[in-house]
């Protein structure tokens, strides 16, 4: 998927973003249709997100995401 379409200031797939609707933090998975699909830090079900309400990540928001992927990563077996 591409980065096109995605809205001002919100990064494309693989950057994260905030639903606004409900506060909850995703990565950018791409689009589907006209909606943005957001992925939780850490892994689950993805989401579909209306793009008037997907909010740029704050730095210290994306630093927490990160970490709980990171996380998520060391308790999988090898």
């Amino acid at each position: 998927m591409t980065d096109e379409g995605c809205e001002p200031g919100v990064h494309g797939a693989g950057g994260f973003a905030v639903d606004a609707r409900d506060g909850r933090v995703g990565r950018v998975t791409g689009r589907s249709g006209p909606n943005v699909r957001l992925r939780p830090p850490g892994g689950g079900p993805e989401w579909d997100c209306p793009p008037e309400a997907v909010r740029p990540a704050s730095p210290g928001v994306v630093l927490r995401a990160r970490v709980t992927e990171i996380n998520r990563e060391g308790q999988l077996p090898r």
